[in-house]
């Protein structure tokens, strides 16, 4: 182009093109990757760019690179194949240009919610690959979209812009209109990229013309940059096995003046878009317009977030507890089926008139489904039970809506106390073809949760409430390199766990280790004490359950008692003998029910409060 693309935006406003997976995926491109159609079906890319510059009217085309980077093209075995990929999309793009048409190098983003599948490390890495691709071959400039993560952009960003004086265009993407996933207002956003140097900067995709104008009716024009806009068709339907998207052209032309009269510069399109339907809409609906240079900015009441403070629970958390005091917590498993007098009315209340400080309900332990722990929490609260109910919250169940809406449930309901695990995969379960969820990890989901308690939820938008959860973590110390597990440990506490619950431990020297280990971790640690109750349960989770390691000396010990009343009572001993070490240099017990045999978890509590008050004793005097 003889003229730059910059000084073009300063006096017009240009439309850019709109979706180009959209048309590959149309030509039967499902479930391959359409930056590898530069290499192995270049006619049908050129073909793409020519459409959207013959029939759409654009004035930019950007290059089929969104995923052309190592971190995605090796979900194809692709990886190797960056800079050929990148090369020759550049290439295809110039080719339809023919000098008249701007040509941007459009690299995507890589994180969503999942931030910690791919580390920033990585990311950097992969980036820079890609951006020098791109640079080589002579783009107009480079096109940054679809970023859900700020932190990723602003990273991206700040390399981009150190290596090239080429226009950067910022396109960020948002679950909720206004609103970033991290809390932050599209706004303050669009400031900060400014800052970091970005010529132009906006929205694209997950959101349609209306919201996406919506949005941007709380966003002031930028000092030095200029606004774009990259709307969605629409909400997708899903018709025939395949995403279907409208197709309203009139409605995208009136969207267009919408578009400028917020400031918009740049106008294109993202999923679902197409050249004759949309793109050609928004070229005919700026017809004779010239852009802004003045703007009310109108402050949406429903986009202002609540404070990051936190709700203040009336009753001390177990954390408050166990850093004053001893406090027990016991595991007792909801039932398989639904007869439940024996849990509520026999174990739950045994275990209150003991005095236990809280009750952990397991979420599906091993795969294998229970009545739910939240209708059981909320059981034990009808009937008055004066002990804190403790919820698990495994990743493997629920994807990330239903994540959201069980934790708005939890604390609607008053529960807040949560132990945040990854879970057990089906395939160990009672159900093995069911499909495991994971769209987080349990680090990430225990972000998400302490986001809750900004009062903000997954996507951002606010919950017009702060939450007030304490999430516990979980730990496994039965390792050969406990100093590599208390790594991990810190990273739980970084993304926000309050405290910790151990694997079950069956070695003095464990716990003494342990104690060692994390001396310096202010957040307290409940060391796991299960009862055993045969030498073939004891075999069992030594040989079978992941995270257990039972000593030699407490294997023979069982097995030296053949008889089953014999075998219980050793295992009483055995724990209690394992309580006596732990009490010294913890305060948290947690104490694991063997099959609903809660008058051993009984015995054991009054021992532990036996303990602990003769060791009280023993220092007043």
């Amino acid at each position: 182009m003889t003229s730059s693309l910059l000084q073009a935006l300063k006096e017009n406003i240009l439309i850019a093109d709109g979706a180009i997976g959209t048309l590959l995926y149309a030509h039967g491109g499902v479930d391959q990757c359409f930056e590898a159609y530069n290499l192995s079906k270049p006619e049908e890319v050129l073909q793409v760019h020519q459409s959207y510059i013959d029939a759409g009217g654009a004035d930019i085309i950007q290059t089929n690179t969104y995923g052309a980077n190592y971190i995605k093209l090796a979900r194809f075995g692709l990886e190797e194949e960056v800079h050929q990929i990148n090369t020759r999309a550049v290439q295809l793009a110039k080719q339809a240009a023919k000098n008249e048409t701007f040509v941007l190098g459009t690299i995507g983003g890589i994180r969503g919610i999942q931030k910690l599948v791919t580390s920033k490390k990585d990311i950097i890495r992969s980036f820079k690959e890609q951006l020098f691709s791109l640079l080589l071959e002579g783009v107009d400039g480079i096109l940054l979209e679809t970023y859900y993560d700020i932190d990723e952009l602003t990273a991206v960003l700040e390399i981009a812009r150190k290596e090239t004086d080429l226009p950067i265009i910022t396109n960020v993407s948002m679950h909720e209109p206004g609103i970033l996933e991290n809390g932050m207002s599209l706004a303050d956003v669009l400031t900060q990229l400014e800052v970091l140097g970005a010529d132009v900067v906006g929205v694209n995709c997950r959101l349609g013309p209306h919201h996406m104008i919506e949005s941007l009716e709380a966003v002031p024009l930028p000092e030095r940059a200029h606004l774009s806009a990259f709307p969605n068709a629409s909400l997708p339907a899903y018709e025939n096995g395949k995403l279907v998207y409208s197709k309203q052209t009139d409605y995208f032309k009136r969207c267009a003046k919408e578009f400028r009269d917020q400031g918009v510069r740049l106008i294109g399109g993202c999923c679902g878009t197409t050249p004759p339907e949309h793109i050609r809409a928004l070229k005919d609906g700026i017809e004779g317009l010239t852009p802004i240079l003045d703007k009310t900015v109108q402050v949406k009441e429903g986009l202002i977030t609540l404070p990051s403070s936190q709700t203040v629970q009336s009753n001390p958390t177990l954390v408050d507890k166990a850093k004053k005091q001893h406090t027990v917590i016991v595991e007792l498993d909801a039932p398989k089926h639904l007869e439940i007098d024996e849990f509520i009315k026999g174990g739950a209340k045994a275990l209150e008139d003991a005095g236990v400080d809280a009750i952990t309900l397991a979420d599906n332990s091993l795969a294998t489904p229970r009545i739910s722990n939240l209708a059981m929490a909320v059981k034990m609260k009808q009937l008055h039970l004066n002990v804190t109910p403790l919820i698990h919250l495994t990743c493997r169940d629920r994807n990330l809506i239903g994540l959201q809406a069980h934790l708005m449930g939890l604390h609607t309901l008053g529960f807040h106390e949560i132990l945040a695990i990854t879970g057990d995969p089906t395939r160990i379960g009672g159900f093995p073809g069911a499909s495991s969820v994971f769209d987080v990890t349990s680090f990430e989901l225990t972000r998400l949760i302490k986001q809750c308690n900004q009062g903000l939820s997954f996507s951002g938008a606010s919950l017009r409430e702060n939450t007030a959860f304490q999430v516990a973590a979980a730990f496994n110390p039965n390792v050969a390199n406990l100093e590599k597990a208390v790594k991990r440990m810190h990273k739980k506490i970084e993304h926000g766990a309050d405290y910790f619950l151990t694997q079950p431990i069956f070695s003095h020297e464990k716990i003494i280790a342990l104690a060692r280990e994390t001396k310096h971790i202010e957040a307290p640690i409940f060391i796991g004490i299960m009862p055993l109750v045969s030498y073939k349960n004891a075999e069992f989770l030594h040989h079978e359950v992941p995270g257990m390691k039972l000593s030699d000396e407490v294997r023979a010990r069982m097995q030296a008692r053949s008889n089953r009343a014999d075998a219980i009572r050793e295992g009483i001993e055995i724990a209690k003998e394992l309580i006596d070490t732990a009490i010294s240099y913890f305060n948290g017990i947690y104490l694991i029910t063997p099959f609903m045999n809660y008058e051993i978890t009984v015995e054991l509590t009054d021992y532990v409060h036996e303990k602990t008050k003769a060791k009280s004793t023993a220092k007043i005097r």
